[in-house]
């Protein structure tokens, strides 16, 4: 076997017991036996199994960030089409990649932060934000909290992806079809000044001032405002 050969092979054999084992839990012993060599071959490769680790999550943080960085590439696509395309490139991903995906989201030893999965989440959101301001502006709703927006989209991804990974009773397609619907339908009714309607300190107080006087079956005003808003068409949406 070349050296090139090795190197991949240890790559191969490290990745998958990252990722069924986590890193704490796997020893360069335990590297070496998988790979049928001796403990100097992981050494001379890698200087250890630390190494190893940041090779691979290097790569996989790589690979990742290339399927999502195309699926949000194009400006002008529709908004609804850049959100199925970041859902499907995200499942993808896992579907292909399943023992990558889950070194990257198991807990990491002490490194740099800027290398971290969590980094990577954080630009992604970036990029999602950069989308969603431009998208705000154009509809006039307020941009305030699209960094919180942006990252509940990425955060809802994430998250349900990796349930997915462990779970998968859905077809990719049919999974990303219930993260769009979801999101696209929130995203597609939003206020322009969102507000509590039943637990913010006002409501409580309307509440309780309500509950003190005599009931004549009137219907209240933000209920039915919400309601309505619940029933509008996603025409001029997002």
């Amino acid at each position: 076997m070349s050296s090139l050969q090795r190197r991949k092979q240890l790559i191969e054999v490290g990745r998958s017991l990252f990722a069924s084992k986590g890193f704490e839990a796997v020893s360069v012993e335990e590297i070496a036996a998988h790979a049928k060599v001796s403990k100097p071959i992981v050494y001379e490769h890698f200087g250890g199994k630390e190494g190893l680790y940041a090779v691979i999550v290097d790569r996989e943080m790589q690979s990742m960030t290339n399927a999502l960085t195309d699926a949000l590439s194009d400006p002008d696509a529709h908004p609804r089409q850049i959100v199925e395309r970041a859902a499907l490139a995200l499942l993808t991903y896992i579907e292909q990649n399943a023992e990558g995906f889950q070194v990257l989201v198991r807990d990491s030893p002490t490194a740099d932060p800027s290398g971290s999965f969590s980094s990577l989440l954080g630009d992604i959101s970036l990029r999602v934000e950069d989308l969603l301001t431009a998208t705000f502006k154009r509809q006039k709703l307020s941009a305030k909290g699209v960094p919180y927006y942006a990252q509940m989209l990425v955060g809802m991804t994430v998250f349900t992806g990796q349930y997915w990974a462990d779970r998968p009773k859905v077809s990719k397609e049919q999974l990303a079809a219930y993260l769009v619907d979801l999101a696209w339908h929130g995203l597609s009714r939003l206020d322009s000044k969102p507000q509590l309607l039943f637990e913010s300190a006002k409501a409580k107080k309307n509440a309780a001032r309500t509950n003190k006087e005599p009931s004549h079956g009137a219907v209240d005003d933000k209920g039915a405002g919400a309601s309505d808003s619940a029933n509008q068409s996603d025409d001029g949406a997002l």
